[in-house]
């Protein structure tokens, strides 16, 4: 019925999550409030890494994209799970260090990384660091020379590969910012940049085609694709490099009538694909390594909030006002994400009612959904928007001077905050 296995209803018809009332969190930490069910997380994370090692007979690893949602706690959570961690900036690096990750366990990402953060990555010992660019190969190398560094690096390779979701979020293809595209021969002067480079071993290659991705096709292109150029790689440069990250991207439920594929079928069919072209071209099966970061979280959590106004234009719409909006959940005005909103007291009962759900920031674009079915609602109702454990945090802003709601952790029925609800002070604290 719902978009993930931690989500249910209880005897008193309310929704619950990881076992605990949602009118009752609400009652607790105040709305909006963002909820993670930990149980959930840590099976997603179990899933991944299951699957990656009967794929790839424990050759492969499972990194956690914390861009997705990054906190100490769940850097601490994915870590215990055995997970690296995919960060894309210093904050991210601070953050996880702070946590506990070991350095080595980190993959630092991006398209335009500081000389500041190339320096902070190389003195604290990131695994890897990904590199975007020729000019950032150029820093990287001048960086880890001065500090008397090797440093192991991935050369991000673009496939040239369209994947079917929304243009923000599309990064495969040739006209994309990340990446060194194979078509114009940028990828292979890369290359042969990084073998030339001082302090600098190249370990592999890595791509990411996009996010929310429901068709396992463009994952076996891709792998097919990153094939192919390392052979190429090795026939001109004689170089076989042993490593392929193979990005995320997987598709999760949003609404309850998504059918993304078993994770576990995304894995088993790239494997064959990659050994089958592996065999083909005569190179080394390489260790993989893979990045899901809104399939470990997404569906773990949900957001939830106050009705305010009621407001029922005739012949036109209603809209429902609640205490947040695009500060805390910026993805319907960016991209028309969908959802899967409910009345939490009446969670079992019939949609009976189509509405908008609309923020409460000074935009008229600060909606949530629209058109969208929902139990009967009033003012002061709880309403649940579900699969918000991804990109929601991570995105939030303080537009309009709103304060960021605080994120709970349910694990068992049991609830702790892993942060902190700002306060107006937080707010003004940087302020001269």
């Amino acid at each position: 019925m719902f978009v993930s296995d931690c989500i249910s209803v209880n005897e008193k018809g309310h929704l619950t999550i990881g076992g605990a009332d949602t009118l009752a969190l609400a009652a607790e930490f105040g709305t909006p409030c963002y909820v993670l069910d930990e149980q959930q997380i840590r099976q997603n994370c179990r899933a991944f890494v299951t699957s990656m090692q009967q794929n790839y007979d424990g050759h492969g690893k499972v990194t956690y994209a914390s861009k997705a949602f990054c906190c100490k706690e769940i850097c601490r959570i994915v870590a215990q799970e055995g997970l690296g961690l995919d960060v894309v900036s210093g904050g991210e690096i601070y953050t996880a260090l702070s946590a506990g990750v070991p350095a080595e366990r980190l993959c630092f990402h991006g398209n335009n990384k500081t000389r500041d953060e190339l320096e902070y990555a190389v003195a604290s010992g990131v695994g890897r660091v990904i590199v975007d660019n020729l000019e950032e190969l150029k820093t990287l190398s001048r960086v880890a020379a001065g500090s008397g560094r090797t440093v192991d690096v991935l050369l991000r390779i673009k496939p040239g590969i369209d994947a079917h979701t929304h243009e923000f979020i599309r990064t495969g293809q040739i006209d994309s910012k990340f990446g060194l595209a194979i078509e114009t021969g940028e990828a292979m002067q890369g290359v042969e940049a990084a073998l030339k480079a001082e302090n600098i071993c190249l370990r592999g290659f890595h791509c990411h085609i996009g996010s929310q991705i429901f068709d396992v096709d463009p994952f076996e292109l891709a792998a097919q694709v990153m094939i192919g150029f390392i052979a190429d790689v090795k026939e001109k440069t004689g170089c076989e490099v042993q490593e392929l990250d193979l990005g995320g991207g997987f598709g999760i439920k949003y609404r309850s009538d998504d059918n993304p594929l078993a994770y576990e079928e995304y894995m088993a069919r790239v494997a064959a694909v990659l050994k089958k072209e592996c065999a083909a071209r005569q190179v080394n099966t390489p260790f993989v390594s893979i990045e899901p970061g809104r399939s470990i979280v997404g569906s773990a959590g949900l957001t939830l909030y106050t009705v305010g106004a009621v407001k029922t234009i005739p012949g036109v719409r209603t809209y429902v006002s609640i205490d947040g909006g695009m500060g805390d959940n910026p993805r319907y005005i960016l991209y028309q994400a969908e959802y899967e909103i409910l009345n939490a007291a009446k969670a079992n009962e019939p949609k009976t009612q189509l509405i908008t759900l609309a923020g409460r920031c000074c935009e008229s674009g600060d909606l949530i959904q629209e058109n969208a079915p929902i139990q009967p609602v009033a003012a002061g109702d709880v309403v649940a928007v579900l699969s918000t454990g991804a990109y929601n945090y991570s995105m939030a802003s303080n537009y309009n001077r709103i304060p960021r709601p605080p994120v709970v952790m349910v694990n068992d029925g049991q609830a702790r905050v892993i942060v902190r609800r700002e306060s107006y002070e937080d707010v003004v604290k940087n302020d001269v």
